[in-house]
């Protein structure tokens, strides 16, 4: 649980939306899924 509010919290300050954790979660989100299809060859 505290790895999802620190992940949530760095990536809403990395896209100058400090505070904003429904914005980080949903970027962090995101990228986890597009690393995801990456690491399969699907993109």
């Amino acid at each position: 649980m505290r790895n999802i509010h620190d992940t949530c919290a760095q990536t809403a300050d990395e896209h100058g939306a400090p505070g904003d954790y429904v914005l980080g979660a949903n970027i962090a989100g995101f990228v986890k899924v597009a690393q995801a299809m990456d690491a399969l060859g699907i993109i």
